[in-house]
């Protein structure tokens, strides 16, 4: 018989031995970068920051200390700046929770630190606080202090990076006002920046907290599908590879296996399934290039690696993209081209230098990797770059004060993510702009003169209104007349970020004006017909034409569309309501927290109802008949049980439910996070909730009779309303319908689907 034998416990490391692992793998780290060692000021910083940081703890139970740790090894190992950035993202918290100041981390650090320590400081304060639009001034302090010293935006993101790798351990209305405000604002903007492997983390870390259940699906149908993605990469490479080798050069051959943010997205906006998305799989090419020094001679090594594999396989004729003669803004170069695989299959190629390789994935830091003895960024060097005009772009919006911090939020979004293209001006100057952008909004770019008497476009010599679209490659005059002048539909028409700030700054200096004549205008109508004018004129007059605010009564007044007259005397003088509204019902609008002060037009009324919800904040919050009736459905988006929802306390002290990824909650969670509920439905199947389906499909005759028979007769469900229309055999439809939940929507989808002719059902809002 064997004896026992005594297994000892594995030995728990102190909280010593993790902080000192975590600070020597920082100097390992930062020895092996090409920056010279400073090793002497980063110890200052860690043992300054540690004794500042001393007894406090973080919510997972960790020491403090190993937050900034942790962000200085991102900006150092990931991002890969030197010593200056990382004793900053050492020390970038204690200003803000200890009682050091500024000008203690000046004295001891020196200005550089300081400065940057105080920018992290500033944009630091709010991002958690109670202030409502807290996030949002936040993020405008953030840009300030960036167009400034661009290190300070790079520290940020690490800092919030490791924020998202930790966000475990925050209760989940924390998660989703973190991981909403990471995806609206941060990911876009470390896109901006060029911190391709940061955006992607950062997206797929948001969408993990946003939508845990369809992270989970598209993760485990990747695993599954991996061992035929790497069968197909090996087959794909094997020509590939004998030819680079007899070419002579050095390279890798990378997989890039497609991540699980970018193919929910996807599935969202070409309402395809996961196994109808046929590029999963890319591959890239990194080589060495002849003469790294040379950019004609690594563009040159570029094309020949391009010819050397369209010898082998077909290429996608509309799917060549050159980003070595026009870089992205964000400085990417690179080929990229589409073949056709041996298994009948198209797979997206890209082919980069190595340099090239650096600056895709590190972004505006890798530029100062490859300068000689450059410890650091420079904040000063700037070559006009792209991002540097983009920076001019965001200073000339910051000088427009604007209304709300959730307008200037959406103002800066709009440029952050978009796709670009090249227009050309009449004199042969590229310049780059988002892809979507129209006549209006090259006008604004050329200057914001030409933008405001702007009243058409010859695009390629052709006449063509504001609202055209420019594409790649077009040639654009802008046409003027001292005549013209900005219009409130422009705002419509516009999609950048510049033309959008530069319009509503001029449409609210013409509202200011208006306003002011109105009142000069209204006051001689009230004198002449003999009229006080009080609160109580004021607001008959408001009922009478139908307006919420005196403002806009003034407004209407000075610009002519409100004539007082007559009926307005008689109006004030009779006792009885003569107002013009024919329903003189009160009504009830959904105006989220954050535009309470302003006028709504035309937003559905969310409708009360009883809801079979568990909220849940700091404990739950089971709904029965006494808060039940705080309970409201968005209209936008409406959630039925199934759906990942949240909930958001409104200035009513309702709850209102939103799909976690509906567009009014993106806008609540970087806006006024903290009015943010965890929520989750408890159905068991009582209620019925309203849903739609789109469908899609071949017509024939009978297709609408299948349809109702399926519906109604073989799943007992009922159709509140349906609509068919078909155009040269094919035809599109939308069918409303009552279901308890997301389940049971799913049967139907896959039921509808069976039907012959019916190519796409989608559930939509």
């Amino acid at each position: 018989m064997e004896e026992d034998t005594a297994h000892p416990a594995p030995q728990i490391p102190s909280d010593e031995e993790i902080v000192q692992k975590a600070y020597q793998k920082l100097i390992d780290t930062y020895l092996a970068s090409p920056h010279r060692k400073k090793t002497e000021l980063i110890a200052k910083a860690f043992n300054f920051a540690k004794k500042a940081h001393e007894g406090v703890r973080r919510l997972s139970g960790e020491p403090y200390i190993t937050h900034p740790l942790a962000v200085a090894q991102i900006v150092c190992g990931e991002i890969g700046l030197g010593s200056t950035s990382i004793c900053a993202a050492l020390l970038h918290d204690v200003v803000e929770d200890t009682e050091y100041t500024v000008e203690d981390i000046k004295n001891i650090f020196g200005p550089k630190i300081a400065q940057i320590v105080d920018g992290l400081t500033k944009i630091s304060g709010g991002i958690f606080g109670d202030k409502a639009s807290a996030q949002a001034e936040s993020f405008k302090k953030l840009l300030l202090t960036m167009s400034d010293d661009i290190r300070v935006i790079l520290i940020k993101m690490s800092d919030r990076l490791h924020n998202m790798r930790t966000l475990g351990s925050q209760p989940p209305h924390k998660q989703y006002k973190i991981a909403g405000e990471t995806l609206y604002i941060y990911a876009p903007l470390a896109n901006r920046l060029g911190l391709n492997r940061i955006k992607e983390e950062l997206e797929d870390l948001s969408f993990e907290y946003e939508q845990p259940e369809a992270h989970k699906d598209i993760c485990q149908r990747l695993e599954l599908l991996r061992p035929h993605l790497d069968e197909a990469f090996k087959t794909f490479i094997l020509p590939i590879r004998k030819k680079l080798d007899k070419m002579g050069y050095t390279y890798e051959l990378k997989a890039r296996i497609k991540r699980p943010y970018s193919i929910w997205m996807k599935m969202q906006t070409k309402h395809v399934t996961f196994e109808e998305i046929y590029d999963l799989l890319a591959v890239r090419i990194i080589f060495d290039s002849h003469d790294p020094e040379s950019v004609e001679v690594e563009n040159a090594d570029c094309f020949q690696i391009y010819s050397a594999c369209t010898s082998i396989y077909k290429a996608h004729p509309d799917r060549f993209r050159d980003w070595l003669s026009n870089p992205k803004s964000n400085g990417y170069r690179a080929l990229h081209t589409t073949l056709m695989s041996p298994g009948g299959r198209w797979i997206e190629l890209q082919i980069r230098s190595r340099i090239m390789d650096d600056i895709a994935e590190r972004g505006f830091a890798a530029h100062w990797k490859y300068k000689e003895g450059e410890d650091d960024i420079d904040a000063t060097d700037t070559n006009d770059t792209e991002l540097d005009k983009w920076l001019l772009t965001i200073k000339e919006i910051l000088d427009d004060p604007q209304p709300s911090a959730m307008d200037f939020l959406s103002t800066i979004k709009l440029n952050l993510y978009s796709s670009e293209i090249l227009v050309i001006t009449p004199k042969g100057e590229f310049k780059t702009m988002p892809m979507g952008s129209t006549a209006l909004d090259f006008a604004f770019l050329i200057h914001s003169v030409v933008g405001t008497h702007c009243m058409g476009a010859k695009v390629n010599h052709q006449l063509v209104p504001i609202t055209y679209k420019l594409n790649s490659g077009d040639q654009v005059e802008i046409l003027t007349s001292k005549e013209m002048r900005v219009e409130p539909s422009w705002i419509d028409i516009a999609t950048t970020a510049k033309a959008r700030g530069k319009i509503s700054t001029i449409l609210r200096r013409q509202r200011r004006e208006q306003q002011k004549r109105g009142e000069e205008m209204l006051a001689e109508w009230c004198q002449k017909n003999d009229i006080e004018q009080n609160s109580y004129v004021l607001d008959r007059l408001c009922m009478f034409h139908l307006v919420e605010l005196r403002e806009d009564l003034y407004v209407g007044i000075g610009a002519g569309n409100i004539i007082l007259s007559q009926e307005d005397i008689d109006a004030l003088r009779s006792k009885t309501d003569n107002s013009r509204q024919k329903n003189n019902k009160s009504w009830t609008r959904y105006i989220p927290f954050y535009k309470r002060k302003k006028k709504v037009k035309n937003q559905p009324a969310a409708e009360d109802m009883p809801s079979p919800l568990v909220v849940d904040r700091k404990k739950p919050l089971y709904l029965n008949e006494e808060n039940i009736g705080r309970v409201v459905m968005c209209p936008e988006c409406h959630p039925i049980p199934g759906d990942g929802v949240l909930g958001y306390i409104d200035e009513q002290n309702r709850i209102i439910i939103h799909k976690r990824n509906c567009k009014i909650a993106d806008q609540l969670k970087n806006v006024d996070g903290n009015h943010l509920l965890a929520v989750f439905w408890d159905t068991h199947k009582q209620l019925n909730f309203s849903a739609t389906l789109h469908l899609e499909g071949i017509d024939r005759i009978g297709i609408i009779r299948s349809l109702t028979d399926v519906i109604t007769s073989q799943l007992n469900v009922y159709v509140h309303g349906l609509s068919i229309a078909a155009n040269g055999g094919i035809f599109q439809g939308e069918i409303e319908l009552n279901v308890h939940d997301t389940e049971d929507l799913n049967v139907i989808i896959k039921n509808l689907k069976k039907i012959d002719g019916i190519e796409e059902v989608t559930r939509i809002s």
